[in-house]
């Protein structure tokens, strides 16, 4: 069996078994993802010691590469980048932990003084409470006696205690041996620094090893399409590269400052809080409001009045809405390449599945997935459900806007895009694009008759609300060639005004080729030959139809211009030629085809004029053909000669 017998052999193939054949894909994609899941949980007292190597290596690859530049040998440079990356990351350790132990010793100090603050608060609202402080006691006492009524006896008004008073018993344990206190000491030690150091081992393996691990994942991935598998690696490599680095600078930096803040405020062990801040900003949305917790409740236990707790409220509050609003954007950019939404769902994920640690690696590893749906196709739905990319692009948003018949989105979205651009150009790039979906989705039978009324409803109000909009003027001077006009022959002269016969209303008729979607394409090219100064109207999408074709008033149009988005047939389009030669008188013919270029048919008439682009292509060649005409003819010397012969 040839080729066209198997495609024969598919088409036949019922739409009940090809929906069987997808659930059963949907089913095995479905198991395969929850058996991921399913290892990643169980195995991840192995998966997260390499994730964090994996995330040092990252870090610390621009030094090891910075270092080689230097003539370093490759071991001593990776070396030196673990040993000072480390010590800096053990450093900051003890720092945290002698802070942590000197605000123990500290906070017995401060307990009076947080005591007196809110027995000053419940004293400000006991006016309010004191009556459900009382009945809740009263209730309190009830169910005492209610379940214990052996515990006491009320005689005259006063409570007598029960004679058998319990004997208290201590039970004291035997004094511990050297060697049971040492493996008391030492056993919560065992599992970090184990982690640890399996962490060193690996980020130093993999930094010694780096090229020949991208040569092993290269030969892994497919070494037949090589250039997209290097375009995924390099890909993830600069943004998790570029996105770490700069994660750390600002988050250092906005620890630096809350400390400095803290420590001139007066708030103990500043130095603990500014590194848990730095720390915690790792993790998005919530991190910073939870290291402000502790500093604020020492703040308000420390100072005797609430100076130091607003002061410490106004230094986090302003810090965060700084660097969240002027620092990241203009260092993040579009580094990660992630949604905000993807940011929360993928650190609820991780942590879900890898606990602290997880939340902290949420962000890298998420970007390691989009970047996969990125380069491979299967995995696109992963780019789409987690990048930050648009989900339509703008002539698909439109379009879905027609359909769900909302104008008001699809003009906010035409003047988001005129604020940097011209009416002609959303009307070329967007709302042509458009209305080329929508032709397609018509040719297959999908648009019924209430979803094209629909379309054809959106576009009337969208060009309505866009009729009063004004273009930014162009500052730059326009080459010779670029404009309308320009293209004409340089030795013509041309009028310096629209022609008055140009300028009566109906002098342009944009009639629709044969459906809404031409009526509605009519529409947009009469409002753009209007703000041109040519008099232009549209008609509906039933003007060539018998019962109307004959009750047009023809007699004003200079010319005609025939509108189609779909792909109509030479047939139908000589047809309608014949129909409108015969009725009009003189008026030129222009038959403009705005759908896709290989789509366009070329009529084999001389009598019109074709043309096959956008709106602006339209435009331009009804406005030379305004201009040809009204320019006087003057006889040529050889017409001249054969005259006089």
């Amino acid at each position: 069996m040839d080729l066209r017998g198997y495609l024969l052999l598919a088409d036949t193939v019922p739409p009940m078994i090809k929906l069987q054949q997808t659930k059963g894909t949907a089913l095995i994609n479905l198991a395969v993802a929850g058996l991921i899941i399913t290892g990643l949980y169980f195995a991840r007292e192995i998966l997260v010691p390499v994730a964090l190597a994996v995330l040092f290596s990252f870090v610390l690859a621009p030094f090891v590469i910075r270092l080689q530049s230097w003539r370093v040998p490759r071991r001593l440079a990776v070396l030196l980048a673990v040993f000072v990356g480390f010590s800096i990351i053990f450093s900051l350790g003890g720092l945290m932990v002698s802070q942590a132990n000197r605000l123990a010793e500290e906070l017995p100090g401060y307990q009076q003084t947080l005591r007196d603050k809110i027995q000053g608060l419940r004293g400000v609202a006991a006016s309010g409470s004191s009556t459900l402080e009382r009945a809740s006691k009263v209730l309190r006492e009830l169910d005492s006696e209610l379940h214990n009524p052996a515990r006491g006896q009320v005689i005259d008004g006063l409570r007598r205690q029960p004679n058998d008073k319990p004997i208290p018993v201590e039970i004291r344990q035997p004094d511990p041996g050297t060697l049971t206190t040492l493996v008391a000491i030492i056993q919560p030690l065992i599992q970090p620094l184990t982690t640890t150091g399996i962490v060193v081992i690996f980020v130093i393996f993999i930094l010694m090893q780096r090229q020949d691990l991208r040569n092993r994942f290269i030969r892994l991935a497919g070494s037949q399409d090589m250039q997209r598998t290097t375009a995924a690696l390099d890909d993830a490599g600069q943004r998790l590269s570029r996105l770490f680095l700069n994660q750390i600078i600002v988050n250092a930096s906005f620890g630096l400052l809350i400390g400095i803040g803290l420590q001139l405020i007066g708030v103990p062990s500043a130095p603990l809080w500014g590194l848990i801040a730095m720390i915690l900003r790792f993790v998005p949305y919530v991190g910073t409001p939870i290291s402000a917790v502790f500093p604020l409740i020492l703040a308000a236990a420390v100072g005797s009045g609430w100076e130091m707790l607003l002061m410490t409220t106004a230094l986090f509050a302003t810090l965060q809405v700084f660097a969240a609003q002027v620092v990241e954007p203009q260092v993040y950019g579009r580094s990660s390449g992630l949604s905000p939404v993807a940011i929360v769902i993928s650190a609820s994920f991780w942590t879900w599945l890898w606990g602290p640690i997880g939340l902290v690696l949420a962000t890298p590893l998420t970007v390691c997935l989009v970047v996969v749906g990125r380069h491979v196709d299967r995995l696109q739905f992963l780019d789409i459900l987690l990048g930050n990319q648009p989900a339509l692009t703008p002539p698909q948003l439109v379009y879905q806007r027609m359909l769900a018949g909302d104008p008001i989105e699809a003009s906010q979205q035409a003047q988001d895009f005129l604020a940097d651009a011209s009416l002609e150009a959303y009307y070329d790039t967007i709302m042509l694009d458009g209305l080329r979906l929508a032709e397609a989705d018509s040719r297959l039978g999908r648009l019924d008759r209430e979803r094209m009324d629909r379309v054809l409803a959106t576009v009337h109000e969208v060009v309505d609300d866009l009729e009063a909009h004004e273009d930014r003027p162009v500052v730059e001077v326009e080459e010779v060639g670029t404009s309308p006009l320009a293209r004409l022959d340089t030795d013509t002269e041309l009028p310096t005004s629209v022609p008055e016969r140009w300028q009566r209303p109906g002098a342009v008729l944009c009639i629709p080729g044969s459906g809404k979607l031409d009526e509605a394409a009519a529409v947009i090219l009469a409002q753009i030959m209007t703000r041109r100064g040519l008099g232009a109207a549209a008609e509906t999408a039933d003007a060539l139809s018998m019962s109307r074709f004959f009750s047009l008033d023809l007699s004003q149009a200079a010319a005609f211009c025939i509108c189609y988005v779909g792909k109509p047939s030479d047939a139908m389009i000589q047809y309608t030629v014949r129909r409108l030669s015969k009725k009009s008188k003189g008026g030129r013919i222009i038959i403009a085809l705005l759908g896709s270029e290989s789509d366009a048919v070329t009529p084999g008439t001389r009598d019109i004029t074709t043309v096959v682009g956008d709106f602006t292509a339209v435009a331009d060649l009804i406005a030379e053909t305004a201009f040809r005409t009204s320019r006087p003819v003057e006889p040529s010397p050889e017409a001249d000669k054969v005259a006089a012969d």
